[in-house]
């Protein structure tokens, strides 16, 4: 993700549709690229709440967005607690919300976060640096078991074993480079996707707990928006579009007896990037955007 360019941008900002006097929430400002957005289309007296896990990021956001003044407001946190923030801060309803759950290419291009197998570094690979747990404290006291479990749960990875069984018999690994390489050893190249491809993602969701925090994002922030307030959510890989795919499905029907739906999905099916945009950012081409508006 482009910090001058953030993923599907215009068809982010069309579908949230920021109006004069709104108050929206981006639940992973990041380098402030959409949010920047949000508040030009909301000017002059909309309002935008940005949440990030990453310090960094925030820093960052807080420079991009200086010009803003007064109608941003950043805090530190997740968007898993998306709803109890918004509440303290003011924002409760929001007008619109939005989650981008790509990586950024700050994060990737920092060798000391550990989130490259192309750099090396030590093996981190948290969002949030006050969290306790990294990747090498998984990678070197779970289990084989365990630690196949999480590749092929999170990283969709058909050799998990092997990997796992590697990994273990190779304990300790310290950096991101003996991983990668461990890794390339153990399953040959196919195609143009570096063999850790997998084993890297699923570290990271699980060091992150992504997958838990996107579920209570998404609930939260259903919960947050105001009648026609509306969500959109930008993924990278399957296992978070299929999440957001089947919760938007769900709260689209409602539940027998209990409640009608709360949901109008705008989007049948997920937005992809233009072949343009693919081809100026080669990092967009796996984002999927989808969008639904409360009801």
């Amino acid at each position: 993700m482009s910090d001058h360019e953030p993923v599907l941008y215009a068809e982010a900002m069309a579908l949230l549709s920021p109006c004069p006097g709104g108050t929206y929430i981006d639940g992973t400002v990041g380098a402030g690229g959409h949010a920047r957005g949000i508040l030009e289309r909301s000017s002059p007296d909309g309002r935008l709440l940005g949440i990030d896990l990453d310090v960094d990021a925030l820093q960052l956001a807080q420079q991009v967005l200086a010009g803003y003044g007064a109608r941003v407001t950043l805090v530190h946190g997740s968007f898993a607690q998306v709803g109890t923030i918004a509440r303290e801060r003011g924002f409760y309803p929001a007008d619109g919300v939005l989650l981008d759950l790509g990586l950024s290419t700050m994060q990737l291009a920092a060798p000391e976060r550990g989130f490259s197998f192309q750099l090396d570094g030590p093996l981190d690979m948290r969002f949030d640096r006050s969290a306790e747990v990294t990747a090498a404290d998984l990678v070197n006291t779970l289990a084989e078991d365990e630690l196949a479990d999480i590749l092929y749960r999170y990283g969709e990875e058909r050799r998990s074993r092997r990997i796992a069984r590697a990994i273990v018999q190779a304990r300790p690994l310290y950096t991101t480079t003996e991983l990668a390489q461990l890794v390339a050893r153990v399953i040959r190249r196919r195609g143009r996707i570096h063999p850790a491809t997998r084993t890297f993602q699923a570290l990271r969701i699980a060091v992150n707990r992504e997958l838990e925090a996107l579920a209570q994002g998404l609930e939260q922030a259903v919960e947050v928006l105001a009648p026609g307030g509306r969500l959109v959510v930008i993924a990278f890989h399957s296992l978070e579009d299929r999440i957001v795919k089947n919760y938007f499905r769900a709260q689209s029907k409602g539940n027998s007896g209990k409640q009608g739906p709360m949901l109008r999905i705008l989007t049948p099916h997920p937005v992809r990037p233009s072949r343009e945009e693919q081809e100026r950012n080669p990092r967009s081409r796996s984002a999927r955007l989808r969008a639904a508006e409360k009801l």
